[in-house]
């Protein structure tokens, strides 16, 4: 089966996920489903596939997923319960950064197979984590924001997606230009770094527009928790 068909279906079973948390536990599902994702997001960002012709890396979906948390969370129960959310997946994924770095500093035994495995994916390059540390809390913090800013601007509920797409467009760009400026900015010519930068946001676009639906699906239902 194609990347690209695998890709679409991924990013449906994702956001099916996330609304079948919302729907079982209400606002707590949602607070679990953007810790899980800031954790389980960072480790598939390791994984690079070809899509669409271009050479991207996996994990862009589930990033996605807890930015439309976010805002279902901003839009029903309102921006301190978003931003609450928001340092709740910052420190969910600084708790993972130092249990694993602890974790792989222990000697593995003579029959033990999975430390190097370990290491590959948790050996995490200071550079790295730290774009995407900074990366997550500035663009999720702005994403708040301006989803506030756009529902003052549009208040009425058919222009949702304005609100929707709006502030999640806008704030991947932002976590973009940020994680590949402290991850990679100096390490790659400037033309290759600006294939990246691009690249990496044209994904996250995608993810954006997929999620519109989820967004009024989740808005129609019942509040819980």
């Amino acid at each position: 089966m194609p990347n690209e068909v695998i890709w679409i279906l991924f990013a449906l079973v994702n956001f099916t996920l996330l609304l079948i948390f919302y729907r079982l536990f209400g606002r707590t599902g949602l607070f679990v489903w953007i810790g899980m994702a800031t954790v389980v997001a960072n480790i598939q960002v390791l994984k690079t596939v070809e899509l669409f012709g271009l050479t991207a890396t996996l994990g862009n979906i589930l990033y996605g997923t807890a930015f439309l948390a976010t805002d279902i969370i901003n839009e029903k129960y309102g921006k301190e319960d978003a931003k609450k959310a928001v340092w709740a997946g910052f420190s969910t994924l600084i708790a993972m950064i130092i249990m694993m770095q602890i974790a792989l500093q222990f000697q593995p035994g003579p029959d033990d197979i999975a430390h190097g495995a370990l290491s590959t994916l948790f050996e995490v390059i200071p550079k790295v984590a730290l774009g995407s540390l900074a990366a997550y809390i500035v663009s999720q913090y702005f994403d708040v924001w301006i989803y506030n800013k756009l529902r003052k601007l549009f208040p009425s509920d058919k222009f949702l997606w304005v609100r929707n797409n709006g502030s999640t467009a806008i704030s991947q760009l932002l976590d973009s230009a940020v994680f590949c400026s402290i991850a990679f900015f100096g390490n790659y010519p400037f033309p290759i770094w600006l294939e990246i930068f691009m690249t990496t946001y044209l994904i996250k676009f995608i993810v954006a527009i997929i999620d519109t639906p989820f967004m009024y699906m989740a808005k129609n239902m019942k509040k819980r928790g």
